[in-house]
């Protein structure tokens, strides 16, 4: 919420694309106040995907949504309807369900082939926030959304791949690079997003985009997995804590602000 408001406000401060929308984003103070928050946030990630698999951090993740409307409807006094009440509920209880049948990260150490994927998709995604501009209008903020979340994805996934700390291991690691220029389109896309369209259209893909693919990769590749006959409640947990997420997309919409 903080980085939309500023992000709109920096709209409305000057010319240019998105690149120069993310520099004068980064003068107002919600929006480095949000980035502080993102750090703090990436630091308590960066520890759960070292020791428990990517598709309970990606469901947790997704489940902050929960978090932004249990807040908005005591400072912001948005009031909740049954159903959105019920939609925090359904979050919550995907993640006990998640919770209970999580196992261990997976011990596989991933290919090259895949950290070289990760690069490549990381790219992909940089290249889409240079050539947003051309997207249709209506169909922008969810492209970007999408992109977003599959930067942060990339973060999540490169994050496993690096197993060596050694700074010459990782130069010679193509994860890091993936890591960084993921993380960074992400972070452009998501700002791009955030002032050109709908935030709660931008959100859902975000949740989407983070969520469901590096939950695949960490099954398929990594060897994510969870207890003994458990898988059932796994899938059940995902799909429950994802669904009440999107359904909850609407509370990252900020209230647009005439700038000063």
């Amino acid at each position: 919420m903080l980085q939309a408001m500023a992000a709109r406000a920096a709209a409305g401060t000057g010319p240019g694309g998105d690149a120069a929308l993310l520099l004068r984003a980064l003068r107002q103070w919600r929006y480095l106040a949000g980035l502080a928050l993102d750090g703090v946030g990436f630091l308590l990630q960066i520890a759960a995907l070292r020791s428990i698999p990517i598709y309970a951090v990606g469901a947790a993740l997704a489940a902050s949504l929960a978090v932004t409307a249990v807040v908005a409807s005591r400072l912001l006094r948005v009031r909740l309807s049954r159903v959105e009440w019920g939609a925090v509920g359904l979050v919550c209880a995907g993640l006990a369900m998640l919770g209970l049948a999580s196992g261990t990260e997976g011990d596989r150490p991933g290919s090259a082939a895949l950290k070289y994927a990760m690069l490549g998709t990381a790219v992909a995604v940089l290249l889409l926030g240079l050539v947003s501009g051309r997207l249709p209008e209506r169909r922008r903020p969810l492209v970007l959304g999408l992109g977003a979340g599959f930067g942060f994805g990339v973060v999540e996934v490169s994050v496993r791949l690096i197993d060596d700390l050694d700074p010459g291991a990782l130069l010679a690691n193509p994860a890091t690079y993936a890591l960084l220029i993921g993380g960074g389109a992400a972070f452009l896309l998501l700002t791009s997003a955030l002032q050109r369209g709908s935030v709660t259209t931008a959100t859902a893909g975000l949740v989407i985009g983070e969520t469901i693919g590096p939950a695949l990769v960490g099954v398929v590749w990594l060897g994510d997995r969870t207890r003994e006959g458990l898988a059932w409640l796994a899938v059940l947990g995902f799909a429950v804590a994802v669904a009440g997420a999107l359904a909850l997309a609407r509370f990252g919409e900020a209230p647009v602000q005439e700038s000063t």
